[in-house]
């Protein structure tokens, strides 16, 4: 098997927007939905996930609240506010510039340079 994609600094306060964008979910479950849409691509530490998680529900970009996980036990489950959407929406817009900006430089023929 392939090594997993190294996650780009940056972008995982995006990737975990994106993940509760779809639906409430607990911190584990952030990370096994950015895993599952990336198709195994992408391994988000939960080192890094949880003072994400945090630093988002500070921001005011997700809310929380206490439910029960499928194998009954208490989880924290996070889920998109309305200035989490529009966040969304913003980081959305200028990764993809961003990355239509490198991929012209890297597509640029080398007389071009």
């Amino acid at each position: 098997m392939a090594k997993q994609a190294d996650l780009l600094q940056g972008t995982l306060d995006m990737l975990i927007l994106k993940a509760v964008s779809i639906g409430p979910l607990h911190g584990y479950g952030v990370l096994l939905r950015i895993q599952q849409i990336s198709k195994e691509r992408l391994e988000i530490q939960q080192g890094s996930l949880y003072p994400a998680l945090y630093r988002l529900e500070h921001q005011g970009l997700i809310d929380s609240e206490w439910g029960e996980s499928d194998n009954k036990r208490k989880a924290k489950y996070y889920r998109l506010t309305a200035a989490g959407r529009r966040q969304l929406r913003e980081e959305t817009r200028k990764w993809n510039k961003m990355t239509d900006i490198i991929a012209g430089i890297l597509n640029a023929p080398p007389e071009g340079v």
